[in-house]
């Protein structure tokens, strides 16, 4: 299960298979960032240099078997250089169709059609197996608010998900000023190795430039 898979599980209701409102417009930042950070971990791209100055390096262009990740390896192609921040729009066309038709087509998810109003067609997505969902949100539950040290991997979902500010879905009401502390301490802390940790830090942080930004445009042009 990729990591960018793992965040739409969590942002679709396993019942209406629609996501969250509140998610919508940052969610699409948050998945183009965690295939960057699947690249870096698979050896495909690496970051050069620190924090907001750190640019990509394609490092190996072969295949890496995920169909997701090999179409947004060829989406970076002639990208490098560039800033992660600069890459993740480009990495967002059809992305999200694309996860969810993959776990439809693994039987995770399954795909409802009907009309709004008998008129417009409409698409969801409600859980057929939430087997690894339930697991998921046990770990970050966990992590969290119990205080267990994450592996890479939980710690990648849990610092994409504090960019968007959407740690408040994952836990429930009561714990969410503890989860909000927590996410913050591992988004920014020193919980893998250097390199893993490096690249979720830079992905991450660009990733929630991209939504402050987004969140910018629509203000100006709703005034």
């Amino acid at each position: 299960m990729l990591i960018a898979e793992d965040l739409v599980l969590l942002a679709y209701d396993d019942e209406g298979g629609r996501a969250d409102w509140r998610m919508t417009e940052r969610l699409d930042a948050a998945l183009a960032g965690a295939l960057l950070i699947e690249l870096t971990e698979a050896g495909r791209i690496g970051l050069d240099g620190e924090g907001r100055k750190g640019r990509l390096q394609i490092l190996d262009t072969t295949p890496t078997g995920e169909p997701v990740l090999d179409a947004a390896l060829a989406r970076l192609e002639g990208r490098d250089g560039r800033r992660p921040k600069d890459v993740i729009g480009r990495l967002t066309k059809r992305l999200r169709t694309d996860l969810l038709e993959g776990l439809a087509a693994r039987g995770v998810l399954r795909l409802e059609r009907d009309r709004i109003l008998g008129l417009f067609p409409r698409s969801s997505w409600p859980a057929e197996d939430s087997s690894h969902e339930d697991q998921l949100r046990a770990r970050l539950q966990g992590v969290l608010v119990t205080g267990l040290t994450p592996d890479s991997r939980t710690a990648a979902v849990i610092a994409l998900l504090h960019a968007i500010d959407a740690i408040p879905r994952v836990v429930d009401k009561a714990d969410r000023r503890v989860a909000r502390a927590r996410a913050k301490e591992i988004a920014e802390g020193d919980w893998a190795a250097e390199a893993t940790r490096k690249a979720v830090q830079e992905v991450s942080a660009a990733v929630m430039t991209v939504v402050i930004a987004g969140a910018v445009v629509a203000g100006g042009s709703g005034s």
